[in-house]
């Protein structure tokens, strides 16, 4: 079998030995305690043998450390994981990790593509890629806009914990455009459940007049939501390319999901209509 067929296989890692590994690892990581050898082979349903040639490993290169308690052996993991995490972390640069692929859907579509992360109850672009042109929009790095009122902020808030969303319902801002519609807690929750439904949120002259935008939400390692990619334009043009920017936003979230360490499994289905 080659490895393009093996690794397209759902049903089995194209490194069994790795994939243990990785098992164990999270789960010490996931633990509330200490964890016994019996323990950890039990939870991860690794058999022992194999269980403690990985964490004797992991011991071995610093990623995990065991409490001695007469015959008993506790293992932890260790704050070498931190470390790497926070390299990671500052090589990780939203406004720049998707620029080539921000870029090339802008030019696809010739309307702005942005990336936005939410703060608060507002969404905050934080990346732009711009197209040629007399007329600009007002979007640029750094821009913030009611979370309620944009596909970006929309895209965002309907994956968010539950907990999160009734925090921000009594935040709602009125919309000024020729289409704003209701802005009551109740209305918002049914438009939230159509955005998770498609996978995608839609905006049309609600904010402001003459301008739409379509956004989708991508995901991080934990599969939290991080932010969201939107196309903005002028909503009589964006109408006539709704199919083929909500393909592009759902695309390049996607890709910006997975750079981020988020399994495409753990992606929400999206269906792009017209």
């Amino acid at each position: 079998m080659s490895m393009p067929e093996l690794a397209g296989r759902a049903d089995r890692a194209p490194s069994p030995a790795v994939d243990r590994a990785l098992t164990v690892l999270e789960r010490l990581v996931a633990a509330d305690e200490e964890l016994t050898l019996t323990a950890l082979a039990k939870s991860t349903r690794i058999p022992l043998a194999t269980c403690a040639s990985i964490v004797y490993t992991l011991e071995r290169r610093g990623y995990a450390a065991r409490r001695v308690v007469g015959r008993s052996h506790f293992w932890r993991p260790t704050l070498r994981l931190y470390g790497l995490a926070s390299q990671l972390v500052r090589k990780v640069d939203l406004s720049s990790m998707a620029q080539r692929e921000l870029r090339a859907l802008a030019d696809e579509l010739n309307m702005p593509v942005h990336i936005g992360v939410l703060d608060g109850a507002s969404v905050v672009y934080v990346a732009k890629a711009a197209t040629a042109g007399f007329i600009q929009f007002d979007t640029y790095p750094g821009k913030v806009s009611p979370f309620n009122l944009t596909a970006l902020g929309r895209a965002i808030a309907a994956f968010l914990p539950e907990g999160e969303i009734e925090a921000l319902l009594p935040r709602l801002v009125p919309g000024r455009g020729p289409s704003a519609g209701d802005s009551s807690p109740e209305a918002f929750s049914k438009l939230l459940e159509d955005v998770r439904a498609r996978g995608y949120a839609v905006e049309d002259q609600e904010e402001q007049a003459e301008v739409a935008c379509v956004a989708a939400p991508f995901f991080d390692a934990d599969g939290r939501v991080a932010g969201s990619v939107g196309v903005t334009g002028f909503a009589r043009d964006l109408a006539k390319k709704r199919r083929k920017a909500a393909a592009g936003v759902v695309r390049v979230a996607a890709d910006v999901s997975r750079r981020l360490g988020c399994l495409s499994t753990a992606l929400p289905p999206a269906k792009v209509v017209s």
